[in-house]
């Protein structure tokens, strides 16, 4: 995820292959579909824990995008600090953390005492999901690591698409007053299991030493995280707190991440190793990419999370019903992605750029749907629009990924990648923030659930358009759109999925 020692390290792709590393892998990722799955299982479980913890709108937000935020503000300094330090030993304290955390969020009496549970359990997920592509770089090497990596990038897909029929499964089972502690509860016997393997089976860090806090940048953290938050505190609180003087915390974040900025590109020259190496938006691919995908991830993560609210609160769905009705998105992207990573050398960013406008008239068209059929059967009529958005889904996120890495260094792919993560739960909060705003104001003025899910639509769609426009411009203004067939190469497609997969 992070910068790597590729000198001290590389010199173990001429030693024997590890013996545990297939069944240390096996560890590596059902703890990443665990953290993974954090992300999209909540969702149905939000009209539950509305009901069942008399939890504000705002707070509802907060524990989606939360989740998402504290998950990407700690993704870079634990990749550092698992080098540094020793992944297996990170990983573990990750793994701790985050099963406690799950406990925690089962056991919450109150909303506040959920989001502060969800914030830790996103500190912990940050720190868990870099030390997996480390560690397989670390025990895998030639066409093995390939291997390793696109078992890796399944488990990411795989945990999206299960993620709200799973949920649905657990509370179904569990009901609908206490089951969605059920959706948190079920990370425990996991996450125990896989504590114990980790200890006996993944590989010490040869290159761990001590680590001293500036490398990990706390300052730029702080600055990042509460410019970011200031961004989200209006929109998120839009309900609770009056008047439209609120809306000055916009340039209050303004200020604090020109700070950020400033802060990051100072700090190498006093010995820091920033959270986010500016350099690399010197790279266009990287630029244009990572711009794209942060507009992209604040338009489709946002969709999970009015819908659940619509299908269930809305249209009294079973929370099962409504993990169904979203899992055409998921099918879709996943089915797709496969299709898109094979053809990305070929077309480059037009190709992005058609999956995008794919994902916008699919979500057209779930509005429409939403109008067109009267009743229960609504959720039949999402099916097909959800589903040609999710194919276009598919052509997006790992094509763009290839697409951004292209041109970086190999000595910074490991900063890039976790910039772009960072980039895509970031973009996840604000998408969240901004549509749940939209979404849940309908409400005070008289509005329905149909009114209010077209509304959060329209905002979702925004976002995919404004990433279009990206996508348009590098077309038109780049070198032909097809960098990756120039520049990516199979290495580089592998450095992608190494350090950026995500969903």
């Amino acid at each position: 995820m992070v910068d790597r020692q590729p000198a001290r390290e590389d010199s173990r792709d001429e030693e024997a292959p590890d013996p545990n590393r297939w069944r240390a892998l096996a560890v590596c990722l059902v703890a990443g579909f665990m953290t993974l799955l954090d992300v999209s299982i909540v969702n149905v479980a939000l009209p539950a824990i509305r009901t069942g913890l008399h939890t504000p709108e705002s707070d509802l937000q907060w524990v989606v995008s939360g989740y998402a935020l504290a998950f990407g503000l700690f993704l870079i300094p634990a990749g550092r600090l698992g080098d540094a330090r020793g992944r297996r030993a990170v990983f573990i304290v990750g793994l701790v953390l985050f099963t406690l955390a799950s406990a925690a969020c089962g056991l919450a009496q109150t909303s506040l005492w959920l989001v502060i549970a969800r914030l830790v359990q996103g500190v912990a997920g940050g720190m868990v999901s870099p030390q997996i592509s480390a560690l397989i770089q670390q025990m895998f090497k030639g066409r093995e690591r390939g291997t390793a990596f696109g078992a890796f990038g399944t488990v990411v897909g795989i945990s999206t698409a299960v993620g709200p029929l799973l949920g649905g499964l657990l509370i179904q089972a569990a009901g609908p007053t206490e089951g969605w502690r059920w959706v948190f509860y079920v990370n425990l016997p996991i996450g125990f299991v896989c504590v114990v393997l980790a200890r006996m089976l993944l590989p010490d860090t040869p290159s761990a030493s001590r680590v001293r806090m500036r490398q990990l940048d706390p300052l730029g953290v702080l600055l990042l995280g509460a410019g970011v938050l200031c961004l989200l505190l209006p929109f998120v609180e839009a309900q609770q707190w009056k008047g439209g003087g609120k809306y000055l915390l916009v340039l209050v974040a303004a200020v604090i991440l020109a700070g950020f900025v400033l802060w990051e590109a100072r700090c190498t020259t006093r010995g820091t190793q920033p959270v986010v190496q500016l350099s690399l938006f010197r790279v266009r691919s990287f630029s244009m990419g990572s711009s794209l995908i942060l507009l992209y991830f604040a338009g489709f993560t946002s969709i999970f999370f009015i819908s659940t609210l619509f299908l269930q609160s809305g249209l009294h769905y079973s929370a099962l019903l409504a993990g169904l009705t979203i899992t055409p998105f998921a099918v879709g992207s996943g089915g797709a992605a496969a299709i898109g990573g094979r053809l990305v050398g070929r077309f480059g960013r037009p190709l992005v750029a058609i999956g995008l406008a794919m994902v916008a008239v699919g979500l057209a068209g779930t509005a429409f749907a939403v109008h067109a059929v009267e009743g229960r059967g609504v959720g039949w009529a999402m099916a097909a629009p959800l589903l040609f958005a999710g194919l276009g889904s598919g052509l997006v996120i790992a094509p763009n990924q290839t697409l951004t890495l292209s041109e970086v260094p190999v000595h910074m792919a490991g900063s890039a990648g976790g910039t772009l993560q960072t980039g895509q739960r970031v973009g996840s909060a604000i998408g969240i923030a901004a549509v749940g705003s939209v979404f849940f104001s309908q409400f005070t003025g008289g509005g329905d659930w149909g009114t209010a899910y077209d509304h959060g639509l329209i905002v979702s769609v925004a976002f995919v358009l404004a990433a279009l426009v990206v996508a348009l411009v590098d077309v038109f203004t780049g070198r032909g759109g097809r960098e990756a067939h120039h520049h990516a190469g199979g290495a580089n497609q592998e450095r992608g999925t190494r350090d950026g997969s995500t969903a």
